[in-house]
């Protein structure tokens, strides 16, 4: 192997709410080789995780049993295939890849800007920002298996809905095809100018968050139900319902994972009360409670 492994690695300082215990295991891939080399050396009943910017992720307080694979920096490649089509490793990060096609005069992927991950989690969640999502751009993505074989694959095999996608079994995306189209380099870089100051304009960007913590219910928004349940500002520990945007929940400096689910289980409790809605989580919860 060409990567590090590293043992008892804490995860706080790997996921933006800055929570979360220590990985058993934690691997830093060298490249995509040296990833499908790993993934081939690893027992077969390895729990894996995959860990990336480490938004849209909490980390439980007794950390992670089994390995997980940090492509943070790593699976960097991303090229242009074509005139309209480029080739995204899942390790790029989502702002990188909407400069990325600006800067060719492509149009269609000014809201990944919006999107505080890789790409790797935008595909996993179907990622969203701004009215669109990230699979409405897909062409292909290439998947590897826990025994560290390749395959592409078109949208026809997934079952995308909203901040879900159904398909994968023991597998990961490790890239993308994404298709877009021909514009203004010019257009895009002002709409995603445009999109970032309206975005810190509503969102808490300088705050340790994880980004949404609630879907959206259908007709209506999980931020707006909050909101009126009178919970902005509302804290339990260290964990605070964002005075900014309701649907974010930051970490005042010292709040617990324990203390992030109890806030996320505390709104879920008082918007169904008031509103019969049940709100749920968009964020991905993984690890043991201590």
């Amino acid at each position: 192997m060409k990567g590090t492994l590293l043992k008892n690695e804490p995860l706080a300082k790997y996921t933006s709410w800055r929570v979360g215990g220590p990985a058993e295991k934690m691997y830093l891939p060298e490249n995509r080789q040296d990833l499908i080399d790993f993934l081939k050396s690893l027992p077969k009943q390895e729990n894996v995780y995959w860990l990336g910017l480490g938004s849209n992720l909490l980390v439980r307080d007794g950390g992670i049993k089994g390995t997980v694979v940090n492509t943070r920096g790593r699976l960097k490649d991303m090229q242009l295939i074509d005139a309209e089509k480029i080739y995204v490793e899942a390790g790029v990060p989502c702002a990188h890849v909407a400069k990325f096609c600006t800067g060719l005069g492509l149009t269609g992927a000014e809201f990944l800007a919006g999107i505080p991950g890789t790409m790797g989690g935008a595909l996993k969640m179907n990622a969203g920002a701004f009215g669109s999502e990230t699979w409405n751009i897909v062409d292909s993505v290439e998947i590897v298996n826990a025994s560290g074989e390749v395959t592409k694959r078109g949208t026809e095999d997934f079952e995308v809905a909203y901040r879900s996608v159904k398909g994968l079994t023991d597998e990961w995306f490790i890239a993308v095809e994404l298709k877009l189209n021909k514009g203004e380099s010019e257009l895009s870089q002002l709409k995603i100018k445009a999109l970032l100051e309206k975005r810190g304009q509503t969102q808490p960007t300088n705050k340790p968050t994880c980004g949404s913590v609630f879907k959206n219910p259908p007709g209506d928004y999980a931020a707006r139900l909050i909101e009126a349940c009178e919970l902005k500002g509302y804290e339990i520990g260290g964990a605070c319902v964002s005075p900014k945007h309701a649907n974010f929940i930051e970490n005042t400096g010292n709040a617990t994972a324990a203390d992030i689910e109890a806030l996320i289980a505390y709104i879920q409790q008082q918007v169904k009360q008031q509103f019969d809605i049940s709100l749920n989580t968009e964020v991905c919860r993984v690890g043991e409670v201590l």
